[in-house]
């Protein structure tokens, strides 16, 4: 995703334990890293932290990694899709501490979901790079967009931008904006406005409906496990570690939105080269094993996907 292989990469691994006893392991962490960057034929520098745990480790590198101003701006990790397979436990607490770490450094955020399925320089993609555009990133979805087009197994594709209109009589004006916009960036894009209303009125699709009952019932059994661990030692509701208070209608519906996005991925863009996606916030108050089944519903059954999350600042402007 780098612009002409300009820019610079560090790529880090984080080994759980004390330094004291780990430090000859990430030794040849570091060497064994550095020469699989040298065989994926990429650019950048091997680092490997050594941290009591991932999320102390991560921490400790949003912080310090770069020299002076030079700093990198965008954290890319791969999706866990093993977790709930693996019975990870741990696992939605770190991501969702890692997704919190990236807002509050001012970080931009990009998830690879079907990282093993990335084709290579010679396996040519034909079909469509998606954008589902749901909040403002500063146009880091269109930036990367554009760079994977400069790329030899993404340069057949064409981008479809999907944005979301609140109502009917929005849709034309939104479709005009966007295209305008597109136009004075010189970007090429078509444009497609999905109205809140004939998304409430299209069917899910049938894989949609078996995730999100699934989901559901994940849900039901957590919560009722923490309401009996609560009534048990007399404590407010707790996960992770801390006090929660849980709006069982907000978690409904947020399962729900997400439901309904996931359907509308799958219905037009089942034969996408790649999917582009917001990335939702952690909601407060949410336990994360609440957010790991919304974003797996969210993932489910799109075999190639990216979810961003950008910063602050524009990074696709008319001077660009």
């Amino acid at each position: 995703m780098k612009k002409k292989g300009r820019g610079m990469s560090i790529f880090i691994s984080i080994i759980d334990g004390d330094y004291h006893e780990r430090v000859e392991d990430a030794k040849a962490a570091c060497k064994q890293l550095s020469t699989y960057i040298d065989y994926k034929q990429c650019e950048g520098v091997a680092e490997i932290v050594v941290a009591p745990n991932m999320s102390e480790g991560f921490r400790g590198i949003v912080q310090t990694m770069g020299l002076g101003n030079l700093k990198p701006n965008i954290i890319v990790m791969r999706y866990p899709e093993i977790w709930r397979r693996e019975n990870l436990i741990e696992i939605p607490a770190t991501f969702v501490g890692i997704i919190n770490d990236c807002i509050v450094a001012n970080k931009a955020v990009v998830i690879v979901k079907g990282l093993d399925e990335w084709p290579n320089e010679y396996q040519r993609q034909y079909g469509t790079i998606d954008l589902y555009w749901i909040v403002r990133d500063g146009g880091l979805m269109l930036l990367l967009s554009q760079l994977l087009l400069t790329k030899d197994s993404f340069e057949g594709c064409k981008i479809q931008v999907f944005c979301i209109a609140e109502e009917d009589s929005d849709a034309e004006g939104l479709k005009a904006d966007v295209k305008k916009f597109l136009y004075d960036l010189r970007m090429q894009a078509e444009v497609i406005v999905i109205s809140m209303k004939s998304w409430e009125g299209q069917g899910e699709q049938q894989e949609s409906i078996e995730a999100f009952s699934a989901a559901q019932g994940r849900i039901a059994s957590y919560l009722g496990e923490m309401k009996e661990r609560a009534e048990r030692d007399k404590t407010p509701l707790m996960a992770d570690g801390k006090p929660v208070v849980v709006n069982e209608q907000q978690v409904e519906k947020f399962l729900y939105t997400t439901l309904k996005l996931n359907s509308t991925i799958l219905k037009y863009s089942r034969m996408a080269a790649v999917v582009f996606v917001s990335l939702p916030p952690p909601p407060a108050n949410h336990p994360a094993f609440f957010y790991m089944e919304y974003m797996d519903l969210l993932v489910e059954n799109v075999p190639r996907l990216l979810i961003v999350r950008g910063y602050r600042r524009d990074v696709v402007t008319l001077f660009t």
